[in-house]
Parts: C-alpha cells; sequence; structure tokens
C-alpha cells in the first residue's frame, strides 16, 4: 500500500539524481571556439538583412501591383 509521503519522498531523492545527470549530459557538450561562434553569428545577422530586404522588395512590388490593379 502506497502511503501520502513516500510520494514526497521519491521525489526529494529523485533531484539531486537528475541533477547529477544533467552535470554528466553537460560535461559532454563540446562547445564552439570564439572563432567558429564569430562566424556563425556574422553568418546569421548577414542571411538575416538579406531576407529582410528581400521581403521588403517582395512587399513593395506587392503593395505597388494591388495599387495598379485598384486603380484601373
Amino acid at each position: 500500500m502506497v502511503e501520502m509521503g513516500d510520494s514526497a519522498e521519491k521525489k526529494a531523492k529523485a533531484g539531486p539524481v537528475f541533477f547529477n545527470g544533467v552535470k554528466a549530459e553537460f560535461k559532454k557538450i563540446i562547445w564552439p571556439d570564439r572563432q567558429a561562434t564569430l562566424k556563425q553569428s556574422v553568418a546569421v545577422v548577414a542571411i538575416s538583412v538579406a531576407l529582410g530586404v528581400i521581403i521588403a522588395l517582395l512587399d513593395y512590388i506587392a503593395k505597388n501591383g494591388v495599387n495598379f490593379i485598384t486603380s484601373i
């Protein structure tokens, strides 16, 4: 028979075990060096700006196209 206190005890014991597992997995991570992080950050910014310009151009063309069609 399971009593009310059993559940709380299991949760209390599971906490440290969980964090030990997290710590062990965290040690397995291979972090990129500064140069790789910089290159990837520049690539993300450049692609974001390029896509922003493309979307702005498509928006401008669509807006003028709709205005042209509705003015006929």
